[in-house]
């Protein structure tokens, strides 16, 4: 089968499509023919040498599409289905992928929006659980406009939470849309945000790694703080962060969120989609800083 994968670490341009052995499912695993995957930060991460990695290695964490091996003991999806989850060992970005956590696709959004919703949404609920905030508090998220920040945006405002969220300008109208109240980022953030919520704020989640200093400020105290960013200086600032894959992981909420984005409650915008053989290109954009929607691989 196809896939795309690197050989060295580096920019974009270390992506290939290359032909490598197809996976089974083994039990508890389902297999897709995959339609569709998204460029995450960790795909970016892991093709620049930020981990350590035997080479050659895949990408693509996020995938979506139609079910076509089921492993033993996997009782909720059947062949035919139409699935999405995050791949095993972050190698979606293929004509096939394993699963080991999935959801059945929302049958409004197409196999392109699917894909940009399991990292999202998984890590929007995780956070959101962390922060134990309850309706009437609220909520400042730092780079609200990315994914996770829209994810968290979405979910929070159905909690009752009032939502203020950092972006570009530009990114205010699609905050607004979701419920969210924009506040452009940068220099004198905190006098902004008290303007808007002179009693304070009650949590802060950071999903853009910047301005730690300024949350902890606004949050009036460091533990009210929780980043995604992995930011090397939340301990310095005494914040708590979280990272996917462990015991709290939220993999439920690839259910509750196909389930909301068939109500047409919960979506996530798509800012451009690529072929499997324009992976370099598709990297390349998602690297930029003005990004409005997920970036998407198609696979055909």
């Amino acid at each position: 089968m196809k896939a795309v994968q690197f050989s060295r670490f580096g920019g974009p341009d270390v992506l290939a499509v290359v032909d490598v052995d197809e996976p089974h499912a083994g039990p508890g695993q389902i297999r897709i023919a995959v339609k569709a995957s998204s460029v995450n930060p960790m795909d970016r991460a892991r093709r620049s040498g930020r981990f350590k990695l035997d080479l050659p290695a895949r990408i693509g964490r996020d995938a979506a599409g139609v079910v076509d091996e089921v492993g033993e003991g996997v009782t909720d999806v059947k062949v035919g289905d139409s699935a999405f989850g995050v791949a095993v060992d972050g190698r979606g970005t293929a004509e096939f992928a394993l699963l080991r956590r999935w959801a059945k696709k929302p049958e409004r959004l197409s196999y392109a929006e699917t894909a940009a919703l399991p990292i999202a949404a998984e890590t929007a609920t995780r956070c959101l659980r962390k922060l134990a905030a309850t309706a009437g508090q609220t909520l400042l998220i730092n780079g609200a406009a990315g994914s996770v920040g829209q994810a968290a945006v979405q979910l929070a405002r159905r909690q009752g939470l009032r939502v203020i969220g950092t972006a570009s300008q530009g990114n205010h109208a699609r905050l607004r849309e979701i419920g969210a109240e924009p506040v452009v980022y940068g220099a004198g953030l905190v006098d902004r945000v008290r303007q808007l919520a002179p009693g304070g704020v009650d949590f802060v989640l950071d999903c853009a790694g910047q301005a730690l200093g300024d949350l902890v400020e606004i949050a009036g105290d460091a533990a009210r703080v929780l980043t995604v960013a992995g930011s090397t200086l939340a301990a310095e600032y005494g914040v708590r962060s979280t990272a996917g894959g462990g015991e709290d992981a939220a993999y439920d909420a690839y259910w509750s969120v196909a389930k909301l984005a068939d109500q047409g409650e919960f979506s996530l915008p798509v800012q451009r989609t690529f072929a499997m053989t324009q992976a370099s290109e598709a990297h390349a954009l998602s690297e930029s800083t003005h990004l409005t929607g997920k970036i998407v691989i198609v696979i055909e």
